[in-house]
C-alpha cells in the first residue's frame, strides 16, 4: 500500500474525526511518543533501505513535525504510516545519490543553503528563547502595559444611507427635539446595525475607517454629527452616546503583541551582535574593493515568533 504525504495527512485527519464522533470514546490528548524501544536499545534501527538504516529517532523527528491536531491519533496507527513515508523518502534519496545527483553543483549549492539556513535558525532560536519565556513576557507587560491608561473609546450609533440627500434628510429628523435616534436608525438605516437601532457599542479609533473614526471622536457625549459623513460604505449620521478611557488590556490580551515585539527585538539584537563581531569585507560587482558600510540584513520579513508553549 502506497502512502503519500497527502494520503497520510488525510488519513490522520479522518482518524481524528472518527475519534471525536458522538458516542465514540475520545482518548485524552497527549504528546505523541514512538513505540517503546526494546530493552537495551536506546535508538534501534526500525527499517533499512538499500542498507541505509532508519532509526526510531527518525520516526520521532517526523512525528514531531506533524500538525498538533494529528499527533493525537492512536500511536499504533501513526508508527507504521510514518515509517512508510520515511522509507519512501530514503529510497528517493538513495536513488538520487546512486545517480550522482548529489554531486551536481546546483544540488550541492541548494544543500549548502539549506544547511546554512538551519544553522541560522538554530542560533536565533537559542538567542531569542530567553526573551519569549512566560516570565520574560510578564515582566515586559508590567513595564510597558500594566498600569498605563488605555485608549480612548466612544460608544456611538449611526444611520447609514446610500446618498447624501437621504443622509441630510435623516440628519434633519434626528436633530428635531425629542427625536428617537434608535427608532430612526431602525426605520431608515441600510447598515447591518439597523436592527440594533444603529448601535455600534464602544470602539477605538483604529477599529473604524478613518473618516468615520475622525467624525465620531470629534463629538461629545450626546452630540450628533453636524454634517453627514461619507465613507466607502455610504453616508452616515453619527450620534455619540458615551465616551470613556478603556482599561489597560490584560496580559492575556497583550500576550501575542508582546511576543511579536520581543521576538523582533531579540532577533535584531542577535543579528547586530553577530554581524558586529564578524570581519566583513565588501566588494563591487566587478570584484574590486568596496568601502565598508553599516548594513543590517532583515531576517524578519514574514517571520513570526515560535508558538507559545502551553502553560501547566
Amino acid at each position: 500500500m502506497r502512502f503519500t504525504v497527502l494520503t497520510l495527512s488525510a488519513f490522520l485527519t479522518a482518524t481524528t474525526a472518527m475519534a471525536q464522533t458522538p458516542g465514540a470514546p475520545t482518548p485524552a490528548p497527549a504528546p505523541a511518543q514512538p513505540p517503546a524501544a526494546a530493552p537495551g536499545a536506546e535508538n534501534p534501527v526500525v527499517a533499512r533501505v538499500d542498507g541505509e538504516p532508519l532509526h526510531l529517532s527518525d520516526v520521532q523527528a517526523a512525528l514531531n513535525q506533524l500538525p498538533p491536531d494529528m499527533r493525537g491519533a492512536p500511536l499504533p496507527m501513526l508508527f507504521p504510516l510514518i515509517l512508510d513515508q520515511l522509507i519512501a523518502q530514503k529510497a528517493l534519496v538513495t536513488a538520487a545519490r546512486s545517480q550522482g545527483l548529489d554531486q551536481e553543483p546546483a544540488v550541492q549549492a541548494a544543500i549548502r543553503r539549506a544547511g546554512e539556513e538551519q544553522l541560522q535558525q538554530a542560533l536565533l532560536r537559542r538567542e531569542i528563547a530567553p526573551a519569549l519565556t512566560d516570565e520574560a513576557l510578564r515582566k515586559r507587560y508590567e513595564k510597558e502595559v500594566a498600569g498605563k491608561a488605555g485608549e480612548d473609546e466612544v460608544h456611538a450609533m449611526h444611520i447609514l444611507l446610500g446618498s447624501e440627500a437621504e443622509a441630510r434628510a435623516a440628519l434633519a429628523e434626528a436633530r428635531k427635539p425629542g427625536a428617537d435616534f434608535a427608532a430612526l436608525a431602525k426605520r431608515l438605516s441600510t447598515g447591518p446595525s439597523a436592527k440594533q437601532g444603529g448601535d455600534l457599542g464602544f470602539f477605538k479609533k483604529a477599529d473604524m475607517v478613518p473618516e468615520f473614526a475622525e467624525a465620531a471622536f470629534d463629538l461629545k457625549a450626546g452630540e450628533i454629527s453636524k454634517e453627514p459623513v461619507k465613507t466607502p460604505f455610504g453616508w452616515h449620521v453619527i450620534k455619540v452616546v458615551e465616551r470613556r478611557t478603556a482599561p489597560a488590556p490584560s496580559f492575556e490580551e497583550s500576550e501575542e503583541s508582546l511576543r511579536q515585539a520581543a521576538f523582533e527585538e531579540a532577533v535584531n539584537a542577535a543579528v547586530e551582535k553577530y554581524q558586529g563581531a564578524a570581519k566583513v569585507e565588501r566588494f563591487n560587482m566587478d570584484g574590486s574593493p568596496r568601502p565598508a558600510a553599516p548594513a543590517t540584513p532583515s531576517l524578519l520579513d514574514g517571520a513570526t515568533p515560535p508558538p507559545a508553549q502551553p502553560r501547566r
